[in-house]
């Protein structure tokens, strides 16, 4: 069959495309269309399509998979799906499935994708004719059973799709495009990947040209890249000069519905988007439930923007970033992005993430309510209000580790009123008094309007890790103490204030105390179980210098709850943050309090540094090596996510022992802490690592910065050895003039 879509006149039209492309793209970047005041923020009085939620599906050669894909997008709510058609589906499973999907009653996206290697052959006449034969045969097929067709696979990503020139894509384009059109089917495209509105204008601009533009303008919307749905993206003017762009995913969905409304297309649909597991992982340790957080915050913040007709999560199933966990344990041997077409693993082994949850709880509370809003002015906390029927729905949460005091933003009567629910739709056994990460809905009646404080922001310097086990965070506030604890309920919580409210704390007794040098560390009785202990850290005395220089710093008791916060929510081990508290009035650098658990029977690292240094081969029942092997993993991953410590002496690292003799650490003195959104530089490890090393023999030194090193592809250089003979020289002039002082 000849190739009817390629007249001669329409190879002069891509002969053209290039420059229309170029054209375009710097007309939208010379005339300014990033501009948009006040376009970060979500503006009110739209309706969410009822149809706003939707995801990619894909099954695989049992076909008892087909049945369980359906049975999940059900439990999900989900009547809209996108799925993957190559030239492998003909006879295939992809086949069947589709078939099922549309006996059952689902409106389908079908994205016809061609493979990479006849992609990047696109020039010749031989894969022009396959791509017709593929398009033509698949829409005879199919076509009027579906809800409509996409052409274009991350295009802007020629690695990816294989369409290594624009003229390729053009001409696949004007092919496929021609039998959709023919057809009067609803045609899409053409699949941007990520956030890139130059190359969305410019590539429109082109196909309008060459084979007439589409109805759809579709794009794959992610967040992922700026770590956060709310962040600034950072890849734009870098992390620095974010502010100044505001580019989070409300302005981005509003700027690619500006280049629709230019071109005169009817909808704007984001066709994928996830967090893979692999990212999150870099640098927070329950990788699982903050991809749930992003989900959701996610669907919200673009539900809010108004801009999107809708937004297709994807892929349902998948090992690295779906929904549902395929239990294979391996990625797939492509970016599914680009093309999804088969699930991977066995049925049995599938596993529902705390993602699905989240979606299937969205799917049925927001698409088709009518938004009211957003109620509060911080970037930092987000409080969003949906009407649906007869029901008043608000979504609030803040970004990563920020804590915010409901009590300043509701009255207490209003919260009250409320039913509370958690991220993914569980009923919250009491009324919540602190918002996180991880959203919660507040649902009144329509006819009741809480007052909400559109002033408030999150709990000023406090972090929180809502999901490391930690339990439920409670503020306290009495006019004259501030603070914070975290306990399993509001009895405990109250408890915990009762007894350990700075004026009613006992003083440390002699046979308690554990430390009394610039800070009185001692031990107290749990009041939620006696037969427990806490440990209590306050300043004992400061220098004039420090008591000057901490006026402009957070108190030391936050700075020590807040080290050992983030240390959870990074996954490295460290006693359980149990309280804080401070006096509110300045100028009172000791008069605040750190609380922890106590963990009895614990060793030090020191304690083995001090045997190896005296020529012990074995500590404990520990081999010399097997320990060092075990520190440096441990090490390795604080540095890895981001933790700069600042104190890594011997004695700040515990050593517990399990029944296996196995050794497994711990951090304490969490105050100097400091945290990064990426992994430290090598000058940063070796500063935290001199101190580390400081009790090693030189021998020793070098065979556990060898351990260190080699995981970083390094080499322990004379160069790494300076920061480890200037601490020594330091630290032996400190202990000189103190020597000479006493005497």
């Amino acid at each position: 069959m000849a190739v009817e879509t390629f007249p001669a006149d329409g190879d002069r039209d891509l002969s053209s495309v290039r420059g229309a492309f170029h054209l375009g793209a710097l007309s939208y970047l010379l005339r300014g269309h990033f501009r948009a005041p006040a376009g970060h923020l979500a503006s009110a009085g739209h309706r969410v399509p009822r149809d706003f939620s939707a995801i990619c599906v894909a099954s695989q050669a049992d076909p008892a998979s087909d049945t369980y894909m359906i049975e999940r997008l059900r439990e999900l709510g989900l009547r809209h799906v996108r799925l993957d058609y190559g030239y492998c589906a003909p006879d295939g499973h992809t086949e069947r499935f589709l078939q099922r999907l549309l006996d059952e009653g689902f409106a389908v996206l079908l994205h016809l994708v061609q493979p990479p290697e006849e992609a990047a052959r696109m020039g010749l006449p031989d894969a022009c004719q396959r791509w017709h034969d593929f398009v033509a045969t698949a829409l005879e097929r199919w076509g009027d059973r579906l809800e409509a067709v996409e052409i274009g696979n991350t295009v802007n990503r020629r690695r990816w799709c294989g369409y290594h020139r624009l003229e390729f894509f053009a001409r696949a384009w004007q092919i496929a495009a021609g039998e959709i059109q023919q057809r009067g089917l609803r045609l899409a495209g053409p699949n941007i990947t990520d956030f890139e509105p130059p190359y969305n204008v410019g590539l429109l601009k082109a196909l309008r040209r060459c084979g007439g533009l589409p109805e759809i303008h579709t794009t794959n919307l992610f967040a992922e890249r700026a770590t956060e749905p709310e962040n600034y993206d950072r890849k734009v003017l870098g992390r620095r000069f974010a502010h100044l762009h505001q580019l989070n995913l409300v302005k981005k969905a509003r700027l690619l519905a500006a280049i629709s409304e230019r071109f005169q297309l009817a909808h704007t649909w984001s066709t994928n988007a996830f967090w893979t597991l692999g990212r999150i992982r870099r640098m927070l340790e329950d990788c699982e439930q903050k991809q749930a957080d992003y989900l959701a915050r996610y669907m919200l913040l673009a539900a809010a923007s108004g801009s999107l007709g809708r937004a297709y999560w994807g892929p349902l199933v998948s090992w690295r970033e779906g929904l549902i966990d395929d239990g294979s344990g391996r990625a797939p041997p492509h970016e599914l992005v680009c093309f999804y077409g088969t699930n991977y693993g066995e049925l049995q082994n599938y596993r529902a993430r705390p993602a699905f949850d989240a979606m299937a709880f969205f799917n049925r509370t927001v698409p088709g309510a009518e938004y009211r809003g957003q109620l509060c002015d911080s970037r930092r906390l987000q409080l969003h209000e949906f009407i649906r029927g007869d029901q008043r729905i608000h979504a609030v949460w803040t970004v990563n580790g920020c804590a915010a005091d409901l009590m300043t933003i509701y009255s207490r009567e209003g919260l009250a009123r409320a039913e509370w629910r958690n991220r993914d739709g569980a009923p919250l056994a009491e009324m919540p008094e602190v918002a996180g990460e991880a959203p919660l809905y507040l649902t009144w009646p329509v006819s009741v309007e809480p007052a909400v404080n559109r002033s408030a922001r999150v709990f000023a310097g406090a972090r929180i890790a809502p999901h490391a086990d930690a339990g439920n965070y409670y503020c306290f506030d009495d006019g004259q103490w501030r603070g914070m604890v975290c306990a399993a309920s509001r009895v405990d919580a109250d408890k915990l204030f009762a007894e350990l409210h700075p004026q009613k704390l006992p003083a440390p007794a002699k046979q308690d105390a554990l430390r009394k040098t610039r800070n009185a560390v001692w031990k107290v009785a749990d009041p939620r179980d006696p037969e427990k202990s806490l440990v209590v850290k306050k300043p004992d005395r400061l220098p004039w210098n420090k008591k000057l220089a901490d006026r402009f710093k957070p108190s030391k008791g936050l700075r020590s709850w807040n080290g050992a916060v983030e240390l959870q929510r990074i996954g490295v081990a460290t006693p359980r943050p149990v309280a804080w508290f401070e006096r509110i009035e300045r100028g009172a650098p000791t008069e605040n309090w750190y609380i922890c658990e106590f963990q009895p029977g614990n060793l030090s690292v020191r304690d083995f540094f001090s045997a190896f240094k005296q020529g012990a081969s074995c500590h404990r029942g520990v081999a010399k090596r097997e320990f060092l092997q075990k520190l440096a993993q441990f090490l390795l991953k604080l540095h890895k996510r981001g933790a700069y410590f600042r104190d890594l002496s011997g004695g700040n690292m515990l050593v517990r022992l399990d029944e296996n003799n196995e050794p497994h650490f711990s951090l304490i003195d969490t105050g100097r802490a400091r945290f990064y959104p990426k992994q430290l530089t090598v000058s940063r490890r070796l500063s935290d690592l001199k101190r580390a090393c400081y009790k090693l023999d030189w021998q020793s030194r070098k065979e556990f910065m060898a351990l260190y090193l080699g995981a970083l592809g390094r080499r322990f250089t004379p160069l790494h050895r300076l920061p480890f003979l200037y601490y020594d020289l330091k630290i032996g002039l400190k202990r000189r003039l103190k020597g000479k002082k006493k005497s």
